[in-house]
């Protein structure tokens, strides 16, 4: 792997983390306004914690050396996560703006998984 795309992997995934950890404790908390958007989208507010633990778990995963296969997982449940987050906020009839963090992190998820080192792949 290139010094280049080392970089690229390294950006995205602390970027990544960053949201992840940060989304998934103001679910954990249940935040007001964090509670009142799962209400708006239809979703129970147990939900919120299984969200939460999910991504501070997926985070984990994510950073931990080795364990490839667990990573593979992780970045799985980021990418559905977050796309069903863009799809609950259209078909809810949400602005745009709703938009931005989910698919952020959307982008994240892939780009680190795309860049991602050899020793964090699954080998075949």
């Amino acid at each position: 792997m290139g010094k280049r795309n080392k970089i690229i992997y390294w950006v995205a995934t602390v970027w990544l983390s960053l949201g992840m950890v940060s989304t998934g404790i103001v679910q954990l908390i249940k935040m007001k306004e964090e509670a009142d958007m799962m209400a708006h989208l239809g979703y129970p507010l147990y939900f919120l914690t299984l969200l939460g633990v999910w991504k501070i778990l997926g985070v984990v995963a994510v950073l931990l050396p080795k364990f490839p296969l667990l990573k593979e997982w992780a970045y799985a449940g980021f990418f559905f996560s977050m796309s069903g987050a863009v799809y609950s906020h259209i078909a809810s009839g949400d602005a745009a703006k709703e938009l931005f963090g989910p698919v952020l992190l959307l982008i994240l998820t892939a780009v680190s998984w795309y860049f991602r080192p050899a020793d964090r792949k699954l080998s075949f």
